[in-house]
């Protein structure tokens, strides 16, 4: 999968990228990640892609010409024929979940537009194929919830985690939070790791956690049985 992410702060994803599943993902080839400054495409000397909002008002807001601009050179620069999705985090977009995360891993290509300030010129939108929230609270721009999103999208691709069986077992996968997980030692201040995990039954221990994942999810979030298709 090709990841392109148009940001004024390619910094911020140097520690996030550089480390765990997103690096050994990068260096297996699974992904491929490449960043574009926006000020690069600014008209002015000074890099300016921002400015006042028509009508008045606090903050500045990202012009249309740089994004513009920066969407068709990524574009440019990728296969016309992968399958893509445009992503703008926004927190008036849909919000992003786990199936969500499944359904973008089948794109061979996710091209995210960071923003800024206090956000895009209108105009802008008619880029992008989704807009998608990480919650309903707002963050200083994009960058942040484009992390969230790669890293939950890369558990989803082929061969990035360590066992195929990993993200089958994280919680939301099929709609439910994960049941309990223990380790060594079997018995700690006084907690007993529960037997049927010791017995060696494998058709009693899926279903002693299937029971405990849906007993989790309703005691938990009970908003989830409501939606659990």
């Amino acid at each position: 999968m090709l990841i392109d992410i148009i940001t004024l702060f390619p910094e911020m994803f140097a520690g996030v990228f550089g480390e765990s599943i997103i690096k050994r993902a990068v260096e297996k080839k699974i992904l491929e990640i490449r960043f574009t400054q926006l000020r690069d495409f600014a008209f002015d000397k000074h890099k300016h892609v921002d400015d006042s909002p028509f009508g008045g008002g606090a903050g500045m807001v990202l012009k249309p010409e740089p994004v513009y601009r920066a969407v068709r050179d990524v574009l440019n620069r990728s296969d016309e024929n992968f399958s893509r999705k445009i992503i703008f985090p926004d927190p008036g977009g849909e919000v992003f979940t786990q199936a969500k995360a499944k359904s973008l891993a089948a794109q061979e290509q996710l091209i995210f537009v960071c923003g800024h300030y206090e956000g895009f010129d209108a105009r802008i939108y008619d880029l992008a194929d989704e807009l998608i929230s990480i919650g309903d609270y707002v963050l200083t721009g994009g960058e942040l919830p484009a992390m969230v999103i790669v890293d939950a999208v890369a558990r989803m691709l082929p061969n990035v985690l360590g066992s195929a069986e990993s993200a089958a077992t994280d919680s939301f996968f099929d709609g439910l939070l994960g049941f309990p997980q223990y380790t060594r030692p079997r018995e700690f201040e006084g907690k007993i790791v529960p037997e049927v995990l010791l017995s060696g039954n494998h058709a009693e221990i899926k279903k002693w956690r299937e029971e405990q994942s849906l007993n989790l999810t309703r005691t938990r979030r009970p908003d989830l049985l409501g939606v659990r298709s």
